[in-house]
């Protein structure tokens, strides 16, 4: 089952994430290629992260429209897990000269729309540009653009092969507003010496390890170094999961009208349609649908 960590310190706070689960229940319900779900599991990653703290039905989208190949992603997430689908998930690209996987290439630039439903009359919708494709880089100029709030953002996904997942996951601290000038200048030195995700994860390192290794030298008894303790104020497992029923397809379904669903139902026998989220798929026969008829 994947995991959140999500805490707290003087300065920041923080949450970290192993999603290798989900990505990889993501990888087999969209049989996405290689590039495409590694850009596709780092937008998981991060809505995971971004809805760390939803409470009761709130809910958080996450959704791409750019100019590359895979021009369109979402994700959502609730207190039940998360959920998403992309378009042209096939699409794939050869590897960086490094052998990392053209993800900037293969999203291009555009938009990031990022849509909270807290349960008020409207959704907040939050936008900012797609500039580098990576995803990471892209929500935390989101964040500091829209929400002003400084943010140090990673995220990795790496594959065994092709249909397996190895690791996937990532993690993002955030300065609360009164955060100390040493904290950010530690932060960032921290920061640029760590590996990347996949190297931690490749490493054997669990989410508490990886806690550790960031504040480590900023949680030192050496009174010459910053001390910086923090406190964890959850962990909790989360899951791919997809909330659609054969009810709510078929309320989708009779919006149709009356005169569309008889044609279909004269040229196939059936009206048949497909959950985005999960592959599911619903099939309603004429009498199904006799109360519309």
């Amino acid at each position: 089952m994947s995991k959140i960590i999500r805490g707290l310190s003087k300065n920041a706070r923080f949450v970290l994430v192993d999603t290798k689960d989900i990505v990889q229940e993501a990888l087999d319900i969209h049989k996405c290629s290689p590039t495409a779900i590694s850009a596709f599991g780092r937008l998981l990653s991060a809505s995971v992260m971004m809805g760390a703290t939803l409470k009761g039905d709130d809910i958080l989208t996450l959704r791409t429209s750019t100019n590359g190949l895979l021009s369109t992603m979402v994700a959502t997430v609730d207190k039940d897990g998360v959920k998403g689908y992309l378009s042209n998930g096939d699409a794939d690209l050869p590897s960086k000269e490094n052998g990392q996987p053209d993800v900037q290439n293969l999203v291009g630039t555009g938009m990031l729309h990022v849509i909270k439903d807290l349960g008020l009359k409207e959704p907040y919708v939050g936008i900012s540009t797609i500039t580098s494709g990576e995803i990471a880089y892209d929500i935390a100029y989101y964040y500091v653009t829209s929400e002003q709030t400084p943010t140090v953002i990673a995220l990795g996904v790496d594959l065994e092969n092709e249909t397996t997942v190895r690791s996937s996951g990532g993690y993002m601290i955030q300065l609360l507003p009164d955060a100390t000038e040493e904290f950010i200048v530690e932060l960032e030195k921290k920061i640029s010496a760590v590996k990347s995700v996949t190297e931690l994860f490749k490493g054997g390192m669990s989410l508490e390890n990886m806690l550790h290794l960031l504040y480590d030298d900023m949680n030192d008894e050496n009174p010459e170094k910053l001390i910086e303790n923090y406190e964890i104020l959850e962990t909790k497992e989360i899951k791919y999961n997809c909330n659609c029923n054969r009810d709510k397809f078929y309320r989708g379904v009779i919006t149709l009208g009356k005169t569309q669903l008889e044609e279909i139902l004269e040229e196939k026998g059936e009206v048949e349609a497909e959950c985005h989220f999960c592959g599911k798929r619903y099939s309603f026969k004429k009498d199904d649908l006799s109360e519309v008829l």
